[in-house]
């Protein structure tokens, strides 16, 4: 058994991608699809007994505004690997959802749009994947269009970001002629050739260099030219240093009309690291041989709208997973019975039998797990892995059902929605569900948590704004005193903590000034 799950787990590559809204990260997940023959064309996916199916973008409203807004799990075959790909949403308002995705994930693509390189939200994921030690491979994208030389993207990387761009393939022809690329790590130029809209796999021609030279012209002198600048100052992929966070190996193409996808695909299998043993909240490592263990990284309601159901995405982390092996919760030190485990391919699902470390596992029906839960066999030591800390959030607003006889409808909105983190909804603890106090990251939450109340609860609501421009972790001795002072008002997560909610930064900062030994906490963590 530990042999078969180390060989299993090295087969595995569980990556995320992020990126700057329109940056071409949906895009580029469908093109990974193509690549992997998971689909046959793009924007549609190869489901099981030929039937068509959405991919990342399953929810309704991300389908009619053209964004990502939830996280989704992928797992696809290729190249004698399993690859399990989280897309993420590209909005800031979704920041949040993004940082459990990161949670989940051994390495990063990270998709630069080429007109506009390192833009404000990608400074912001990049943070988050510092923070977890994640390497990142850059991809520039829409190399096939006007926009920035790529050197200077090069040297955006690494003024901004920090990290030591090493190109492994380079653009020959650009802003509208994009040719090829040199792989600069076996000096092949692969030729490209455009299909109709991207919808199949672009026809790849390896030209070798002096053959290249006579038919590229200029376009094949100056990418020569910039490939040995490049190696004159030592900018070649290095994978010790690209594991420790140090470098990202970097790729160019164009997403939309396929180039370059098979050169960033093969590197997620060649580059990214297969799963490594876990830490716990105790930072003793979690081996990959040692008894099942998964922890809840995502929980999403009614996937399936037939069944309005509910489904946690739970990192397998260490052991072979069984399907309807029994495991405990670490919170509650319940069981949960494993026998409606999934593998997600966006909305469609697949009974599983058996996952082992890096694999991502869909458990349906998943009453009673939350984000962040550790799930472990009984047949090891206990686990807890470290929770997943949540964003302080930054605007407010109330909600109530337009009909009041659709309060039950909305009541369980409320729970469900903030269960999975769309928003959190606070409570006054002495009204209960009377006059909650919805809170999130960005306004834009606010709109989908509206949408999906009307769309899959049936309870359309009017939202109003709440007059609160900051919010602090408490306790109850703390929450005593905070109720005498002005423009404060106490209230109640879904999991009992205690939070302040001030009407302006000034009472805050009078709080903060006059007494400090309230010790209130800036980081509302899960």
């Amino acid at each position: 058994m530990s042999a078969q799950v180390l060989s299993e787990a090295a087969r595995r590559r569980t990556f995320a991608i992020i990126s700057h809204p329109d940056a071409g990260k949906t895009t580029l997940t469908e093109k990974f699809l193509l690549y992997a023959g998971a689909i046959t064309s793009g924007g549609a996916v190869k489901a099981h007994e030929g039937r068509r199916a959405a991919t990342s973008d399953w929810m309704e409203m991300e389908q009619t505004r053209g964004i990502s807004i939830t996280s989704t799990a992928l797992n696809f075959p290729y190249r004698q690997h399993e690859l399990n790909l989280l897309d993420t949403p590209g909005h800031r308002d979704f920041s949040e959802d993004t940082y459990r995705v990161l949670s989940a994930v051994d390495a990063v693509v990270m998709v630069l749009d080429s007109a506009k390189g390192i833009e404000p939200q990608t400074l912001k994921l990049f943070e988050v994947c510092r923070s977890r030690n994640l390497p990142v491979i850059t991809f520039l994208n829409k190399l096939d269009r006007p926009g920035l030389e790529p050197l200077e993207l090069l040297d955006q990387i690494e003024d901004q970001i920090g990290l030591r761009p090493t190109p492994a393939t380079w653009p020959v022809g650009s802003f509208g002629d994009l040719r090829g690329v040199i792989d600069r790590r076996t000096d092949i130029f692969t030729r490209f050739t455009r299909t109709a809209r991207g919808s199949q796999i672009a026809p790849e021609e390896d030209v070798p260099a002096d053959r290249a030279a006579s038919e590229e012209g200029s376009a094949w002198t100056k990418s020569t030219e910039e490939s040995d600048l490049l190696s004159a100052m030592g900018a070649d992929v290095d994978l010790a240093s690209f594991l420790a966070g140090e470098s990202t190996p970097v790729f160019a193409g164009s997403a939309l009309t396929n180039f370059g996808v098979r050169h960033l695909l093969d590197a997620i299998v060649d580059l990214a690291p297969a799963p490594t043993a876990r830490l716990d909240v105790d930072d003793k490592p979690r081996h990959l041989d040692e008894p099942c263990s998964a922890f809840v990284f995502k929980v999403q309601a009614n996937m399936d709208r037939n069944h309005r159901d509910r489904i946690a995405f739970a990192r397998i982390c260490s052991g072979k997973f069984d399907r309807g092996m029994v495991m405990t919760c670490e919170r509650t030190g319940k069981p949960f019975a494993t026998k409606y485990a999934s593998t997600v391919f966006g909305a469609e699902r697949t009974t599983v039998d058996e996952a082992f470390p890096g694999d991502v596992v869909g458990l349906v029906n998943a009453t009673g797990l939350n984000i962040g839960d550790t799930l472990f066999d009984d047949s090891g030591a206990p686990v807890q892995f470290p929770p997943i800390p949540a964003f302080a959030p930054e605007v407010f607003a109330t909600a109530r059902p337009v009909d009041t006889g659709k309060t039950k409808q909305f009541r369980k909105g409320l729970d469900q929605l903030n269960e999975e983190g769309v928003v959190q909804v606070l409570k006054d603890p002495d009204w209960g569900d009377a006059s909650p106090v919805l809170a999130a990251v960005g306004q834009l939450q606010f709109e989908v948590f509206a949408n999906r109340l009307d769309i899959e609860f049936n309870a359309p609501i009017e939202l109003s704004s709440a007059p609160y421009q900051a919010i602090r972790l408490t306790d109850k001795e703390s929450a005593a005193m905070l109720r005498e002072k002005p423009g404060v008002r106490i209230l109640a997560r879904f999991d009992g903590h205690l939070v302040a909610l001030f009407e302006n930064k000034y009472a805050l900062a009078r709080v903060e000034q006059n007494e400090p030994e309230l010790m209130l906490d800036h980081i509302i963590a899960g």
